[in-house]
């Protein structure tokens, strides 16, 4: 991990970085503010428009984070200057997604019941039904943990099973897919 934590990282116009007295980066660009607190052992310095993370030791331990509070600092810097965007798709006969007021996500999955999301404020929905295609929900938000845990959380009220592929899926996500039993024989 240690040849990414050497990289620097180039800051964006609009993209402001502070690093204050208790290891805390905070980046504030024109999608919105992100912190993330840094382990005492990384020292992150901005200089000459760019962001240096630098360890103090050659522990195993010091070299892995070095990489990792790199990645973190990298992703919040892309994050509040371009954002990011997932898509996931349902495959499914009957299968719906509906945005409703106060950012709720509905879902009609096949089951007896709806299934309604609060989705957290920093996240976006929009969802797209087409005829002859399947309806797909675009998530946008600037914090790429935060939108990840949210797809996540969706894709898991019904997975894609691997014999029809039916259920939730991202966007060009290539499922394993299974033979049946008629092609035992």
């Amino acid at each position: 991990m240690s040849r990414i934590g050497k990289l620097p990282i180039a800051i964006p116009s609009g993209v402001e970085i502070k690093v204050n007295d208790e290891n805390v980066v905070s980046v504030k660009g024109p999608l919105g503010e992100l912190t993330q607190q840094v382990d005492p052992s990384i020292e992150v310095a901005v200089e000459d428009g760019n962001i240096e993370v630098k360890r103090s030791g050659e522990s195993k331990k010091e070299k892995s984070m070095h990489g990792l509070y790199r990645s973190l600092v990298n992703n919040m810097v892309e994050g509040v200057s371009k954002g990011y965007e997932l898509k996931l798709e349902l495959v499914g006969v009957g299968y719906r997604a509906e945005v409703m007021p106060d950012n709720v996500l509905d879902l009609v999955l096949g089951y007896s019941h709806h299934t309604y999301i609060q989705l957290p404020p920093e996240v976006k929905v929009e969802a797209l039904s087409d005829k002859r295609s399947n309806p797909v929900v675009t998530l946008k938000s600037h914090d790429k943990q935060l939108i990840g845990q949210v797809a996540a959380k969706i894709r898991s009220f019904r997975k894609p099973e691997p014999y029809k592929g039916k259920g939730i899926k991202f966007v060009g996500e290539v499922l394993r897919r299974k033979a049946g039993k008629a092609a035992g024989k």
